[in-house]
């Protein structure tokens, strides 16, 4: 048995209000303005599909304000979804080997995740790259679509 996730990253932003809406004969009904800007919201996510209790979906959000989603950030959240503390060289070997499924976002290809690989490698995570342009193979994509 390994643990699979599959990892992705999302953006969510409110759209626009329509301008106009139905309402009862004779009432003007008016729909305020909300302005989109500073309320986008950055989700990462890692899905586990094949989990024994069932498919599971383990997501962070990071509001624009709270920084970029970076390397450093990444390898935070990939350390949590395996269950090892903020230091890989000091948490226990898993008791399963955890595989890591990514896209070819260009955080996930950063010298810093490059640097982190061997030690991450060494408690048993370890990360598979997706072909370029194919986020038919990643099994998170469709769970991002529904809750879009």
């Amino acid at each position: 048995m390994i643990d699979l996730f599959f990892l992705d990253q999302s953006g969510f932003a409110p759209t626009l209000p329509t301008g106009f809406t139905w309402g009862r004969r004779g009432r003007r009904v008016v729909v305020p303005y909300e302005a989109p800007q500073g309320r986008r919201v950055n989700v990462v996510g890692a899905f586990a599909p094949y989990d024994p209790s069932g498919p599971r979906l383990v997501f962070e959000t990071r509001r624009t304000a709270e920084g970029r989603s970076d390397a450093a950030a990444h390898l935070a959240f990939v350390r949590r979804v395996a269950g090892l503390g903020e230091d890989p060289t000091t948490a226990p070997a898993r008791a399963r080997p955890c595989i890591v499924v990514l896209d070819n976002y260009s955080v996930h290809h950063a010298a810093t995740v490059k640097q982190a690989e061997p030690a991450l490698a060494d408690v048993g995570v370890t990360f598979c790259y997706l072909p370029p342009y194919s986020p038919e193979l990643n099994r998170i994509e469709p769970v991002w679509r529904q809750v879009k």
